[in-house]
């Protein structure tokens, strides 16, 4: 994997905490690779906006805040809207039958949903954005389907900072992907819609729940943590 490519993930997945600091020799010894390449990979991904350049001061990981998770959410909760359903229209026998294969594979994999317990999964993660891309892959909108997995991998990075929250807030993600499944395969447009918003807003509600119990513990007994550094 390239050095972009492990540093995007390593903040997705929350291996660097919001607003923490990315010193390039730093970051230069811990993955090896010298500083032109490394320099290249964070000024990517500072116009993936993951990133934040502080001219004379380096690199520093995006911040987050509630603000910027309900935009994403009603975010994708539009595009998921507008491309399932010219999916659903235009989707075909073969269209279908990769959705089907898609959502196999990620049933394999859904006991293993990230979790107190389970953290990251890698594997979990791209089954899970393939089922999703899969669904609006027959859209022939090329452009907002690109949007719609930028959006996922901003999405994902909140939902691995509140991997922690599942223990008191868990989900069924099985029978979620399942029941979206089967108003695919039935050609429900508006319940396939309806199914996947809720799915999308979920997760918004799990993270911001924790959010909000990490903060009233805080002010009995501080200590450090991802979400400890949420903005409102």
């Amino acid at each position: 994997m390239s050095i972009y490519g492990r540093l995007r993930r390593d903040i997705l997945t929350g291996l660097f905490e919001p607003d923490e600091r990315l010193p390039l020799d730093a970051l230069g010894e811990r993955y090896r690779v010298g500083l032109t390449p490394l320099r290249e990979a964070l000024n990517r991904l500072s116009a993936e906006e993951l990133v934040l350049r502080e001219g004379k001061r380096g690199f520093r990981v995006a911040p987050v805040s509630r603000a910027d998770l309900a935009d994403l959410a009603t975010t994708l909760c539009w595009v998921a809207d507008v491309t399932l359903r010219q999916s659903l229209a235009k989707g075909d026998e073969a269209w279908e039958e990769a959705v089907v294969l898609a959502a196999h594979r990620l049933q394999r994999l859904d006991g293993r949903f990230p979790s107190q317990s389970t953290a990251v999964d890698p594997e979990w993660e791209r089954r899970h954005r393939d089922f999703h891309m899969s669904l609006i892959a027959a859209s022939g909108l090329r452009r907002i389907n690109d949007f719609f997995a930028t959006l996922i991998d901003r999405y994902d990075r909140y939902m691995y900072l509140g991997v922690d929250a599942t223990a008191r807030w868990p989900r069924d993600a099985a029978a979620e992907h399942k029941a979206i499944l089967e108003a695919v395969l039935a050609r429900d447009a508006d319940l396939a819609v309806q199914l996947s918003q809720a799915h999308i807003r979920r997760t918004a509600e799990i993270v911001q729940a924790s959010w909000a119990t990490r903060i009233a513990d805080e002010a009995t007994a501080p200590h450090a943590g991802a979400l400890g550094t949420m903005t409102p």
